[in-house]
């Protein structure tokens, strides 16, 4: 831009450039994102049937990169294609639940043992997690909450130093998080015993109590099996 200066002569003062529009994600990974959030949090729970076009629809694109999502999706366990009919959400199997508890428990115990003595920046970490599980909790962000509490467990598995774990453990991600918000909903009690015991998962690993730290463990993670499969007592 020009304009007079002091003595008359020209002035001449920069303008910034406007940012150009953030660019978004292929289609096909809209519709991805679009449908796992919503089976992971169970807005589209398991028995659902998931059409091209009404997905084409929801996200604002074509049936091509829909296709391509859904299929990535069937890959990932999540769903199952019907030619010409569209995607039926699985819903969580016995069996499935039974697997990611054991699988859980070999690599939750084993990783509460290897984090002590534990370092002052994962005693922090799982303070700052904790507080966040009470914070969601209260303003009921059932979704949230199950995803600070995979974050709370994953971060002693990561502090366990075993990389080989930490990626099996990771592989369990979707699973985890959907059988959270599932017993959420129909247990919304166990939300305030859920940080009760990840507190005092905190204050054992805090003491150097390792076995202390495993029983915890196997009480806490044991409890989703009984939980997620109706067997409450």
């Amino acid at each position: 831009m020009v304009g007079p200066g002091p003595g008359g002569g020209a002035l001449f003062t920069r303008t910034r450039p406007v940012p150009p529009p953030a660019k978004q994600p292929p289609a096909a990974e809209r519709v991805y994102t679009h449908v796992k959030d919503a089976v992971l949090d169970r807005r589209y729970e398991g028995g659902t049937l998931l059409t091209e076009g009404g997905l084409a629809e929801a996200v604002g694109v074509s049936r091509t990169p829909v296709r391509e999502a859904l299929l990535r999706l069937e890959v990932e366990g999540l769903l199952k294609l019907y030619p010409k009919k569209g995607a039926l959400v699985l819903a969580v199997s016995a069996q499935e639940i039974a697997d990611v508890v054991e699988t859980r428990l070999l690599v939750e115990e084993f990783a509460a043992r290897k984090a002590v003595p534990a370092s002052p920046q994962l005693i922090s970490r799982l303070e700052a997690l904790l507080e966040e599980q009470r914070r969601f909790s209260e303003a009921g962000d059932l979704a949230t909450v199950s995803v600070k509490d995979r974050c709370f467990h994953a971060e002693i598995v990561r502090h366990a130093g075993n990389e080989i774990l930490s990626r099996l453990y990771d592989q369990l991600r979707d699973r985890q998080l959907r059988m959270g918000v599932a017993v959420m909903e129909a247990h919304p009690d166990r939300i305030a015993a859920n940080i009760t015991e990840h507190g005092e998962l905190l204050e054992a690993i805090r003491a150097g109590d390792a076995e202390g730290a495993a029983q915890v463990v196997r009480r806490h993670v044991g409890r989703v099996k009984v939980l997620v499969r109706g067997e409450d007592r």
